[in-house]
């Protein structure tokens, strides 16, 4: 499941050996529930979960990921989405970019930021925008380019990105057959704790206060942690794969 055509058609070129037993469906995973019914499955024993942006989607320059190649100012993994990272650029207001891009971002110095932008509008291009960070910020921690975390931040408004996540943990568990595994990797801190909590959640028999004498909340475990650390790449997967440097997951499993 994807909301990208074109990485279902990617899906499809690599997938096209296994025939019949391969069924792609363009949908956002937080239609999972529907898209089971619609297969006729009441449960599945295993869920992945690929989360954030493509290898593809960075290195086109017409999707506009990149500040790295010059292209639009998109980001949309759906094309149909009527709101674009142009759209939040030039018109959302001076404190509603800085508390986006604060808040998605990490970023610390997003007022001056936000600033900059404003000042600079209208702006269309990812190199426009890139050279506005830039030049409002200092360069990037260990290496990042200093509009790195202004993209992301725009990137994940975009796409609702943890919105949908948050919308997907509860439906992934309920359609995990007892003894399934949820997978799920995740490249930002934001997406991982998000992961992290839940999995925490679901697997204790109380959620009630520790100060509170007795449970009123009647909670029962859910989940069991499989993976209590994220799993990283090894250093010889992230010399092939720089990219895979921020990737971290998380897995466990459905209690009968």
């Amino acid at each position: 499941m994807d909301v990208d055509p074109r990485a279902l058609e990617l899906a499809w070129q690599k997938l096209a050996y296994f025939n019949e037993r391969v069924f792609i469906k363009q949908a956002s995973y937080t239609n999972l529930q529907e898209q089971l019914e619609a297969m006729g499955w009441k449960a599945v024993d295993g869920i992945l979960l690929d989360l954030g942006i493509s290898s593809m989607q960075l290195d086109t320059a017409e999707r506009g990921f990149s500040f790295r190649i010059d292209g639009p100012l998109d980001m949309r993994f759906n094309p149909q989405n009527p709101v674009s990272a142009e759209t939040l650029v030039n018109e959302l207001t001076e404190s509603e970019l800085a508390d986006l891009i604060y808040k998605y971002g990490e970023e610390r110095y997003a007022r001056r930021v936000a600033h900059a932008i404003v000042r600079a509008r209208p702006l269309h291009s990812t190199q426009q925008l890139a050279q506005v960070v830039a030049g409002a910020t200092r360069s990037g921690r260990f290496g990042l380019h200093p509009a790195t975390r202004t993209f992301q931040a725009l990137r994940m408004v975009v796409n609702q990105e943890l919105q949908a996540l948050e919308k997907f943990l509860p439906l992934a568990l309920t359609s995990l057959a007892p003894g399934g595994r949820i997978a799920i990797i995740a490249f930002h801190s934001l997406e991982d704790r998000i992961v992290k909590q839940f999995y925490r959640r679901e697997s204790r028999d109380c959620l009630c206060p520790p100060q509170q004498p007795v449970c009123t909340c009647h909670h029962h475990a859910a989940l069991q942690e499989i993976t209590r650390r994220p799993i990283q790449a090894r250093p010889e997967e992230v010399r092939l794969n720089p990219r895979a440097h921020s990737a971290r997951l998380r897995v466990a499993e459905k209690l009968a």
